[in-house]
């Protein structure tokens, strides 16, 4: 059958089998990284598993960097949407604050491969960066919404003057340091929740998570 027969915009058979395969390699690749480790991810390991050769792996991804550039976009990219469809409704920080730990407890290796440990030799294009500024401005705008509430401190002061991380995003400096305050006390907390640092001590890490949500909320100063 020739592929010019598809209608506009529909997807070829072939191009619907190369989604599939692909989406296959990527299942096998999040195994490989539940098990071992995002470092110690193989497109040799993952042909064998399908029952297929090395080099046929190659005609969908060119090597293991193309194969984790997919599958941060993914996680990223599912991150963002979930962010923002809360953001859209009008959550506040806190509110975001919970869709992220939703996010991450239904998928930690997910979560590990974008905020965990960097892979050796591994360098995301700048296209990631823009996917991950979604997010951060989602919490800008929703720190934003908040007012002021505190005296400026030295850092919101330096904030002023350093702010590219936030994408050109116009927050004022004290919106942009209580939005750096969420996002590094929270991830602090799920990156030991989800590493298993509290097991065994014997308090609920929800009710943890909970309680610095509450404590960022406060009027500061």
């Amino acid at each position: 059958m020739a592929e010019t027969g598809a209608t506009a915009g529909a997807a070829t058979p072939r191009e619907r089998y190369r989604a599939q395969v692909r989406a296959e390699i990527k299942e096998h690749a999040w195994k490989q990284i539940a098990e071992a480790g995002a470092s110690a991810l193989s497109l040799n390991a993952i042909a064998k598993q399908m029952g297929v050769s090395g080099p046929a792996l190659y005609r969908y991804f060119a090597g293991r960097d193309e194969l984790i550039t997919e599958l941060i976009r993914d996680a990223y990219r599912s991150l963002a949407d979930a962010v923002h469809a809360a953001a859209v409704t009008g959550a506040d920080p806190g509110g975001l604050a919970h869709v992220l730990r939703d996010w991450a407890l239904a998928d930690p290796q997910r979560y590990f491969l974008i905020y965990g440990t960097p892979v050796p030799g591994y360098h995301a294009p700048e296209e990631i960066t823009g996917i991950s500024q979604e997010i951060m401005a989602d919490l800008l705008t929703a720190c934003a919404a908040l007012g002021p509430d505190a005296p400026a401190t030295p850092f919101a002061d330096h904030l002023a003057d350093h702010r590219d991380w936030a994408g050109g995003h116009p927050a004022p400096p004290a919106a942009l340091h209580r939005a750096l305050t969420f996002w590094t006390r929270l991830h602090g907390v799920l990156s030991l929740e989800l590493a298993g640092h509290f097991t065994g001590m014997a308090f609920d890490p929800a009710l943890l998570y909970e309680a610095e949500i509450d404590g960022l909320r406060a009027p500061r100063g």
